[in-house]
Order: structure tokens, then C-alpha cells, then sequence
């Protein structure tokens, strides 16, 4: 059987979402845990086996994934049928992986940067500043609704989340908001509600 450790208002809280997209959250048992906060509260949870401590982390039998990225690849490769991921052999899977970890390696530790207001030229030169990511996606969204086309994905629900929980801090163009706003509308966000 599945396992989510979860903690509300968190990383995690994206995969909480998949999981009702996917419509399986009565095939995954939810694990609620503690973590440390960036303000201070919170505390590691011993009943979490994320080795660091954190969240989300998804166990399957013997098996266990963490970080977002892989945790979304790992639950639309598992369960297809919804749609939300790109199967091998599909002809968008390598746009599909290639979100996934532009999000990971890219967008997310530029936003980050960004927002705490840190530069340096070796950063901008290994993984790009804030507004060339959002130059990036405003030419994607400028042309179609969602990244993978006329269809929303996993990796929309992945990418749009920082927009949708930091707001007027993630500078972002119309097409981006736009793109935000329908991402935000749909059923399984209002069903989790921790946004």
C-alpha cells in the first residue's frame, strides 16, 4: 500500500492534490506529520521517515520517494489512467520530464534566490535569474492554456504552485496569472484547501 507523509501548508501540500486528481486518496493511506518551519515552529516528527525530516515523502511497500519532482513522476507513471503525467513511448514524455525538472532544478531555486534577494554571476550562469524563468514560461502560456497544450497536467500542478501560494511576491505576466488562476480553480485545489 502507498504512504504519504504530509504536513499541511507545505511542499507536500501539491502531492495532496495529485493524489485527489488522481482520484486515488482511498488507495494511499495519509500519514499527517510535523516539520520544522521556516519561522521557527514546527518540529521533526519522529512517525516521519523522510531522512531529513521533511515532507512529502511516499512509501510503496519496501520502496520510498521523495522530493516533488519524483514523487509526481512516480504516482502518474503508477496510475495513468487520469492523464495527468506522459507514459513512456508517449510523444510529449520528454516535454512532460523536462517540466518536472526544470521546476526542481531551475525555476524553484531561482525564485527562491530571487526572493531572498541573493545574486551572483556563477548562479545566473549555471541556472538562469528569476525573469529569464518567467520569460520561459510566459512564451509557453502566451500560446496555449496549459504547458503540455490544451490539457492540464502534473506538471502544471507542480510549476503554477509557487504563484498560487507566495502571490504578489512571484512577479509573474498576465499569461502566467491567467495560467494560475485555472490551475487554482480546479476541484481537487478546493478539496485539499490549504491555499
Amino acid at each position: 500500500m502507498l504512504t504519504f507523509y504530509h504536513s499541511p501548508k507545505s511542499r507536500s501540500t501539491s502531492v495532496m492534490v495529485l493524489l485527489h486528481e488522481l482520484g486515488i486518496t482511498d488507495q494511499v493511506k495519509i500519514v499527517q506529520v510535523t516539520i520544522p518551519r521556516q519561522d521557527g515552529s514546527g518540529a521533526r516528527d519522529p512517525a516521519n521517515p523522510h531522512p531529513e525530516g521533511k515532507v512529502p515523502y511516499l512509501t510503496d511497500g519496501t520502496d520510498h520517494v521523495r522530493e516533488r519532482g519524483a514523487i509526481i513522476l512516480y504516482l502518474t507513471d503508477r496510475f495513468p489512467a487520469a492523464g495527468l503525467g506522459r507514459s513512456v513511448g508517449h510523444p510529449q514524455r520528454g516535454e512532460y520530464l523536462s517540466w518536472l525538472f526544470w521546476y526542481q532544478g531551475v525555476f524553484e531555486p531561482v525564485a527562491i534566490l530571487s526572493w531572498t534577494g541573493l545574486t551572483h554571476p556563477a548562479i545566473t550562469a549555471s541556472l538562469r535569474d528569476y525573469d529569464t524563468a518567467i520569460q520561459r514560461l510566459d512564451e509557453v502560456l502566451s500560446r496555449q492554456p496549459y504547458l503540455l497544450g490544451s490539457e492540464f497536467s502534473a506538471a502544471d500542478l507542480l510549476c503554477s504552485g509557487p504563484f498560487a501560494w507566495f502571490g504578489d511576491q512571484m512577479p509573474a505576466t498576465p499569461a502566467i496569472l491567467d495560467w494560475v488562476a485555472r490551475c487554482q480553480g480546479r476541484e481537487a485545489v478546493a478539496r485539499v484547501g490549504e491555499r
